[in-house]
């Protein structure tokens, strides 16, 4: 159980990061769709079970070591090479947008300007980068669990203490502008572009994982616990719709109104999720494009910085408005791959055994 849980933790530390910690990323998703919204949630936790699932099994019965393996399997060379640099330069869009929302944590927390919180957390990640980034990303990323209680605390604190009902709030809702027009079209682009981000991680174990039941289970159990977080959040958000929907980290708000030191453990802990997935999709952009560990990729390090940290300041709200959704449409070619991917090779495992 103990391999099924690692594949598991390792999928939830890298989605959680880029679309679930701050809250603007289902607000913007789920919960400006309103009641709606919250069935779009449950469409999007089944969506994230079964890619878990299928993507971790993919890549035991491939044994990958990348996923360029897994991704020209299920793709073909040709759109494997075109979803491969997907990928890749989706992880620098993920980095520019985490490197604004670092400031705006800082700066709705401490009232740091969101400028020099930028550039403090671009400086924190290219330096951990440059040095022990495996160590680093395993220290942070002990804290996923610590997210997931206390995020599911918040949330579950904001719909018991709601001031409006749910009509209320879903009228609300419709005045607010969401990522996509229909509610449907919100939970599969909100799976797509997270699953670009996750499908990495998750075709690599999967293939060190020793047989294809452990992949398949922690595959599962991860794409299930992203599931009900999501869920359990977007209610504790649309309970909160009034008072949080400009803000870049609703859900910081809602803790400080628990309790200030509630609202700094939050900060802390979005804080080390935001550098985490950062420092991640920061070093598989560059190891895509350049030897780890040499001189170069130091270099590319502090070049890939220096761009990341012009392209963030347009802003954390508008970059999760403009970026995510144009990922989510280019992730749905991806999503589809796999569910091809996955019927194929099932029935060829049956016609082998007959």
């Amino acid at each position: 159980m103990q391999e099924q849980l690692k594949i598991a933790g390792a999928f939830v530390g890298v989605i959680v990061g880029a679309g679930f910690a701050s809250g603007r990323e289902l607000l913007l998703f789920f919960v400006d769709f309103g009641v709606w919204g919250l069935v779009g949630a449950l469409v999007s936790a089944a969506l994230f079970t079964f890619l878990g699932m299928a993507l971790a099994g993919l890549g035991n019965r491939l044994r990958a070591t990348s996923h360029k393996a897994v991704i020209e399997a299920i793709c073909g060379r040709h759109l494997g090479r075109f979803v491969d640099w997907l990928i890749t330069f989706f992880m620098f869009g993920v980095t520019v947008v985490m490197l604004a929302g670092g400031g705006a944590l800082l700066e709705q927390q401490f009232g740091i300007p969101a400028l020099a919180g930028s550039v403090l957390v671009t400086l924190l990640v290219v330096a951990i980068v440059c040095l022990e980034v495996q160590k680093v990303m395993v220290a942070i990323g002990a804290i996923t669990p610590l997210l997931i209680l206390v995020a599911s605390a918040i949330a579950l604190y904001a719909v018991c203490t709601r001031s409006q009902s749910f009509a209320a709030l879903d009228q609300l809702a419709s005045q607010q502008e969401a990522g996509t027009r229909h509610w449907l079209l919100g939970a599969f682009l909100y799976v797509s572009y997270n699953i670009v981000a996750g499908a990495p991680i998750l075709a690599i174990l999967g293939g060190s994982a020793r047989n294809g039941r452990v992949a398949v289970v922690g595959g599962l159990l991860g794409g299930a616990a992203l599931g009900g977080l999501m869920l359990v959040m977007s209610a504790g958000l649309l309970s909160r719709l009034d008072s949080v929907a400009a803000l870049p980290m609703p859900m910081l708000s809602i803790a400080s109104e628990v309790s200030p030191l509630l609202g700094l453990v939050m900060c802390l802990i979005i804080f080390g999720m935001i550098v985490n997935t950062a420092v991640g999709t920061l070093f598989s952009f560059l190891s895509r494009l350049l030897p780890a560990g040499t001189a170069k990729f130091r270099v590319g390090a502090v070049v890939t910085g220096m761009v990341g940290f012009g392209c963030s300041l347009v802003g954390f709200i508008s970059l999760v408005g403009q970026v995510y959704p144009l990922f989510g449409y280019l992730g749905l070619v991806l999503m589809v791959a796999v569910l091809v991917g996955w019927v194929r090779r099932g029935n060829a495992a049956k016609v082998a055994v007959v």
